[in-house]
């Protein structure tokens, strides 16, 4: 099985081909652990519409864009065959979903568009103007990234330290 993982300890992208969706069909997980982004989201939302899991949502909205115009069909997924793949640790907010007839070459479009855009949705929202990677980093990179983040705009740091150069 042909498997594309992107996962550390604030977000997962994980497509695998095959499974239950047939051997044409792609496996498409996602999620994001809302309580490590606490720092950042914390205060800055309604209690309803928390950035990360908006963002999320909003990419993956996106993601259904893309599977179309490369001709595949999403459907929505029955069950959590998505389980396991994230950390114990934290809550998560999680979406899954079946690509049919997907392009070989979907699976690596699929996480160097989703990692970027998921940070761009959650900056947008919160109103950072952080400067981001022009560049997809490796999944500890970024999570070394992502606290950098939420050390520099959370709300223990002062307020001199939250100036957006």
């Amino acid at each position: 099985m042909n498997t594309n993982e992107y996962i550390n300890d604030f977000l997962y992208f994980v497509t695998k081909a095959g499974g239950d969706g047939g051997e044409r069909a792609l496996l498409y997980c996602s999620g994001v652990n809302l309580s490590r982004f606490l720092p950042i989201t914390k205060g800055r939302h309604r209690p309803m519409s928390n950035p990360a899991m908006r963002g999320l949502q909003l990419v993956n909205l996106g993601v259904r864009e893309r599977a179309l115009s490369a001709g595949a069909t999403p459907r929505a997924m029955r069950g959590d065959h998505c389980t396991g793949i994230a950390h114990v640790e934290g809550i998560w907010y999680k979406e899954g979903l079946w690509i049919e007839n997907a392009p070989e070459s979907f699976q690596r479009e699929i996480t160097a568009y989703c990692v970027p855009e998921l940070l761009r949705k959650i900056d947008r929202a919160l109103m950072l103007g952080a400067a981001l990677p022009d560049k997809l980093l490796r999944p500890r990179e970024l999570q070394v990234f992502i606290m950098s983040m939420c050390s520099k705009y959370g709300p223990d740091s002062r307020p001199e330290d939250r100036r957006i150069d």
